[in-house]
């Protein structure tokens, strides 16, 4: 008899979809969209349709593992739960006692997203005294430039989007990364609204728009100031929505003044005439809605970037009316309450920070002390970090103790000398909250954990005991953690549905469609189109567009690698985390990189022919790909394919840049020259 269950998918994407399981004798037989959830809607992403293959994949880790070959053989000998766990705990005190707690380092991003799942290890690296990672790799620069301009306030409600007139999807390949927002906008242009897509090259959801802008890389802000200084010409912008709740205006118009739409068009590659129809267009529609996508900030200077376009919504005052404004993340954070657990507290040992994105560095040149333990959760830096080589060779020293708590064997683990098995969001409880929509949702775990793998959560209590730990915090239960993660009784004062979400239903939380008429969290209390806390740290206090470090200035650089290269997600993955699966590598194909025809011609290249992609940091091999979806000087590689599959163990993120963004520090996967020559042997 097959049993129907209900689990919330956990990987990095904004949908959060709840999902209907049906199992049978403990076993995943049937995955199918939870037609009950107002965002999900029955449907799936192709990734998770097929999840069994990753549950059940032949890669699964199913007991814990000791290295037995050399750091990058992938060779082990299975050991109990016990040994790994009294192994590790060992040599964590002898790393301690001989180089002090800060050079030991946890590893952990974004591979699970639910609360617990996610969060479960800060305290017991805080407590140790361990150095403190600054997980800033994919949302950083994003996060810290929107909020620049509008404090907390980082979006209006996903379902707007069915109200909206005019939607501009910035820098964001919906069909790929975003799925469940396509029906609310198939709503919308039902109800006459258009599409505007705003992309550095044609991708699945330019496909669909109504209206393809096309920017060349990092030039979005110069962009968005010739929309500013069109419609403050024309007297588009909404003067007394300014006057009310903007600081710093003519600031603005100042800071617009140099962008004549022709500028614009030297600089982004957008005809003067289109600048002018986008910002017209933008500005007389009231409910005109942006969906910015986080890619826009990966470049140098991507935090101003995002800070710029988010002044267009205040400019006009779109964010008064339903359907207006502007969506990066949801306001979910209002409810809720991580601080007890990732903060930390005034009895845990200072600490040195050190950023995830220069991971490289930190394992081959910092000091005082040196990095001589490493704890993966999460995450798989071995392909996802930029610079890859050199994380490669800082995975690779011997006197490194590496312990990765995974789901499968990755290209991590491969260096790794104790691998312990990880549960799938099937197999474990937790609570799950969205970035881009409002539910919130409890998870149970649909079967038994495969094997003898186990929820972080359970694993990091377990070490904290062998340790010698005895916080409370490492005896709470999910039943305890989930009423302190989500401010139970406010949210019951607020009309939530607590017994309701607790039995599994998702349940909408409070929102703040007009936060901004009570005060934002910026300093001044108002959207900041001037910000005196950006001009006291020597930036522009006004938007601003900047050439990026590589890829804008005619340099010694730009006449070596002439080619920008953009590393955006491809459809089947998801970063590395579908690499494992039997259908998402055939589905996809390759490993591909997009280029236009004159490039190809230039280089007397051919679509199909193998070529090497390489920088000063490194080199990868790939397919080539001939099109005019992509502009001239531009290149583009979708996805993260595993090391391992490429040619010599080099995969996209050899040519990526660990160098940071200009605010959050974040990484610069859009901002990489390169060269591309045929391949030999």
């Amino acid at each position: 008899m097959i049993e129907s269950r209900t689990v919330v998918c956990s990987h990095n994407c904004p949908d959060s979809c709840s999902i209907k399981v049906g199992v049978e004798e403990g076993r995943v037989v049937s995955i199918l969209g939870d037609p009950d959830h107002p965002v999900t809607r029955g449907f799936l992403c192709g990734k998770v349709n097929r999840y069994q293959e990753r549950i059940y994949s032949p890669l699964r880790v199913q007991v814990p593992q000791r290295r037995i070959g050399r750091k990058g053989e992938g060779r082990f000998a299975s050991i109990s739960w016990d040994e790994a766990l009294d192994e590790i705990a060992a040599r964590f005190k002898q790393v301690i006692a001989a180089h002090g707690a800060e050079a030991i380092l946890p590893y952990s991003y974004s591979g699970n997203i639910g609360i617990i799942g996610s969060y479960g290890g800060h305290r017991l690296f805080h407590r140790m005294g361990a150095t403190r990672l600054k997980r800033t790799i994919c949302t950083g620069s994003a996060v810290a430039g929107i909020r620049a301009t509008v404090g907390d306030h980082t979006g209006k409600d996903l379902e707007e989007l069915a109200d909206a007139r005019l939607i501009l999807v910035w820098g964001m390949n919906l069909v790929t990364t975003h799925i469940h927002a396509m029906p609310f906008i198939k709503a919308a242009r039902a109800k006459g609204a258009r599409l505007v897509v705003i992309d550095t090259y044609r991708n699945g959801t330019a496909r669909q728009a109504d209206w393809f802008v096309q920017v060349r890389p990092g030039t979005d802000a110069a962009l968005a100031l010739g929309m500013m200084r069109v419609i403050i010409d024309e007297n588009l912008h909404d003067q007394a929505f300014i006057d009310r709740y903007t600081h710093g205006f003519q600031d603005l118009a100042q800071a617009c003044r140099d962008y004549t739409p022709q500028h614009v068009q030297a600089i982004t590659g957008v005809p003067a005439d289109d600048v002018l129809r986008l910002a017209r267009d933008y500005a007389r529609e009231p409910a005109a809605m942006i969906r910015l996508g986080v890619g826009l900030s990966r470049h140098s200077h991507g935090g101003m970037t995002m800070r710029t376009i988010t002044c267009l919504p205040a400019l006009t005052g779109s964010w008064e009316n339903r359907g207006g404004g502007l969506v990066l993340f949801t306001p979910e954070h209002y409810w809720q309450d991580t601080d007890f657990m990732t903060r930390p507290t005034p009895d845990d040992p200072p600490a040195r920070t050190l950023n995830m994105v220069r991971l490289g560095e930190a394992l081959t040149e910092v000091q005082d002390p040196r990095v001589m333990a490493m704890f993966v959760y999460g995450s798989n830096p071995a392909a996802v970090v930029p610079e890859q080589a050199r994380v490669h060779q800082g995975l690779a020293r011997e006197d490194l103790f590496l312990v990765v708590h995974e789901q499968t064997f990755t290209d991590t683990t491969d260096f790794a000398d104790i691998v312990l098995p990880a549960t799938t969001f099937f197999e474990h409880d937790d609570v799950q909250t969205s970035y881009s929509h409002l539910y919130a949702q409890v998870s149970r775990a649909a079967i038994a954990p495969l094997g003898e793998s186990r929820p972080n959560q359970w694993v990091f209590n377990a070490l904290a005991q062998r340790m010698g730990y005895d916080d409370p915090f490492f005896r709470e239960t999910y039943e305890t953690l989930i009423p302190k993660l989500l401010r139970k009784d406010a949210l019951i004062e607020a009309g939530f549905d607590w017994e309701g979400f607790m039995a599994g239903r998702p349940t909408r939380l409070p929102s703040f469609p007009y936060l901004y008429r009570e005060r934002l969290t910026t300093d001044s209390g108002r959207f900041e189109l001037y910000s005196e806390r950006m001009a006291a740290r020597g930036m522009p206090g006004a938007p601003a567009f900047m050439p990026s470090t590589e890829g804008h200035v005619d340099n010694a650089l730009k006449a070596r690698y002439p080619l920008q290269l953009v590393a955006p997600p491809a459809q089947h993955f998801l970063n590395s985390s579908f690499g494992n699966t039997q259908t998402s590598p055939r589905l996809t194909g390759e490993p591909r990189i997009k280029m236009h025809p004159a490039d190809a011609a230039r280089r007397g290249l051919d679509d199909g022919a193998p070529v090497r992609a390489f920088n000063d940091r490194g080199e990868c091999y790939l397919a080539l790909q001939v099109t005019e979806d992509v502009q001239p000087g531009v290149t583009v590689a979708e996805g993260v394919w595993w090391p391992k599959v490429h040619r010599n163990r080099k995969g996209i993120n050899a040519l990526t840049s660990a160098e940071l963004t200009d605010m959050g520090g974040g990484a610069r996967f859009h901002d990489g020259l390169i060269e591309v020559e045929a391949a030999s042997g």
